[in-house]
């Protein structure tokens, strides 16, 4: 703002913050009435600035890079990372949201006091951080308005293992679960809990990358070091925003006498996985859960996420040689049948998609199905459009970033690609590649980007049982079957909604998986 003293004529540019901790919109009167905090600040002005004119006034939010500079010399890195965040606050400003309204003097004075460029300012007409309005959203009393509450389902095989030993359910048999749909808390977390407590239970080892204050993972690593097990966690501390968290609970878990390994300097460990060693009569045995998505259970009730339970002997002894090589030193020979990177994830891929395109060129079945957050990497979207060229047909279901050009003649008129934004915030990873009577599956926490690819620790998991197959298949039958919330990306790269055709009824994807669950609910409680 510009206040100006009335008697002198001197003005002066001032800024006042918003405080953090209050509430966005202020509740006025008795009717419903709210009003943005930014608006109750303006109108009392006149008592921070006592006797002075207000000339003008606006708002204004600044985004700051958020990115960390860890040297890959730094001989602490949970020191560097503190150190970094201390100069976040002072990071440079990538973008200015400014109020339409603002004039001109105003703007140039923002420019260059905060030394943003012209191509970084955005104008917004109405409020700024719309994100906010959840606020709104929590306190209006319109139930009508809103989803009706969903309760994760519990599969009976998680709610009722054999002889009460949910390793031994495990080890009969893999298991698959989709959240928010089934439920994280008697999946994922039960799992760390049995293994914290269970007598047979010699390690417990697991990767933090991003993680909420209710989780069960770290009570259950104490408890297991307590009960005299190793524990083992891999905490990222460079996970973007949950870094300070990230140290919280690496500080706590250590006092607790859990084996905190802080990971590389150079490389984020973004793998979610956990591993569970069991002495079983005269012989050790592996028990291995590996997932897209981070062991949260705060956004396990809003993000759409696969994980995978397996007793799978060479995907459990490849986990085990991978948090050998993350808390020790040195690097896996050669891994049984993980993708793994930075070490072989990216070949892999690449050899899967040519599989496919050579099936096309000799006139048998090609098919790709891809679903993931991002597709930027460059080599992938090329292997791809050779693999159209040569008759495949890919479908690709993209979240949020996707560089891949889909219709364009002679490149990809054989891929398709679409996005679907529902209630829930679609996070797995998931691959099928069909390469004449040959099917592969995989799933595991990697988006096709050359960070992920190149410069971080992923795991990538292939799907062998015929059950967890089939649940992988619906998944992708029922998301390229939707036709009320996805989105179809043009060859001129602009989206538009798919919509049902008359008489077509509406199927979507969602609330399918829903339907789904809510089916097996009422089979449950029938028996």
């Amino acid at each position: 703002m510009t206040v100006r003293d009335p008697e002198s004529g001197e003005g002066r540019f001032a800024r006042v913050k918003v405080p953090e901790g209050l509430p966005r919109f202020v509740a006025v009167g008795s009717r419903g009435l709210v009003i943005p905090l930014e608006n109750v600040i303006a109108h009392f002005l006149p008592w921070l600035f006592p006797e002075m004119e207000i000339v003008e006034r606006t708002a204004f939010r600044l985004t700051r890079d958020g990115d960390t500079e860890i040297s890959d010399d730094a001989d602490d890195l949970l020191e560097a990372v503190e150190s970094e965040l201390q100069k976040r606050r002072f990071g440079a400003v990538v973008r200015l949201e400014v109020s339409s309204s603002i004039s001109k003097t105003m703007l140039q004075r923002l420019e260059e006091r905060l030394g943003v460029p012209s191509e970084g300012v955005y104008p917004i007409r109405g409020l700024l951080d719309l994100a906010d309005l959840v606020q709104l959203y929590a306190g209006l009393d319109r139930p009508d308005l809103k989803y009706a509450p969903w309760v994760p389902f519990t599969q009976r095989r998680l709610a009722s293992p054999v002889d009460n030993d949910l390793f031994s359910e495990i080890g009969q048999r893999d298991i698959i679960v989709q959240h928010p749909y089934d439920s994280f808390a008697t999946s994922v977390e039960a799992f760390v809990r049995a293994a914290s407590v269970d007598p047979l239970v010699v390690a417990l080892k697991t990767t933090v990358y991003r993680t909420s204050h209710d989780s069960a993972f770290a009570p259950a690593l104490m408890v297991a070091a307590e009960n005299g097990k190793q524990s083992v966690c891999v905490v990222e501390l460079k996970a973007r925003f949950d870094e300070r968290r990230n140290i919280e609970w690496a500080r706590s878990l250590e006092q607790a006498g859990v084996h905190v390994v802080y990971g590389f300097s150079d490389m984020k460990t973004h793998a979610k996985t956990t591993l569970v060693i069991r002495r079983e009569g005269d012989e050790l045995r592996r028990y291995v859960h590996i997932g897209t998505g981070n062991y949260h259970a705060t956004t396990a009730r809003t993000y759409e996420d696969v994980g995978l339970f397996t007793a799978d002997p060479d995907i459990a002894a490849d986990v085990a040689d991978l948090f050998n090589f993350v808390t020790g030193f040195g690097r896996p020979q050669r891994f049984r049948k993980i993708l793994a990177a930075p070490f072989n994830l990216r070949k892999k891929l690449v050899e899967h998609i040519r599989a496919v395109a050579d099936a096309a060129e000799a006139g048998r079945h090609a098919r790709i199905r891809i679903k993931v957050n991002n597709l930027t990497d460059p080599d992938i979207v090329e292997e791809l459009y050779k693999a159209s060229q040569a008759g495949a047909k890919i479908d690709v279901v993209v979240r949020a970033i996707c560089t891949l050009v889909p219709g364009v003649p002679g490149v990809s008129e054989n891929i398709s690609v679409r996005s679907v934004l529902g209630r829930f915030l679609e996070h797995s990873r998931l691959y099928c590649f069909e390469a004449g009577e040959e099917k592969t599956f995989l799933l595991g926490s990697a988006d096709l980007m050359p960070r992920n690819l190149d410069h971080r620790i992923e795991v990538v998991v292939p799907v062998e049982d015929v059950h967890v197959r089939g649940e992988l298949e619906s998944i992708f039958k029922a998301l390229h079957s939707d036709n009320s919330q996805a989105w179809e990306l043009g060859s001129d790269g602009t989206w538009s909604r798919v919509m049902p055709k008359k008489s077509e009824r509406r199927r979507p994807a969602q609330l399918a998986f829903m339907r789904r669950r809510e089916r097996a609910r009422r089979l449950t409680r029938a028996r």
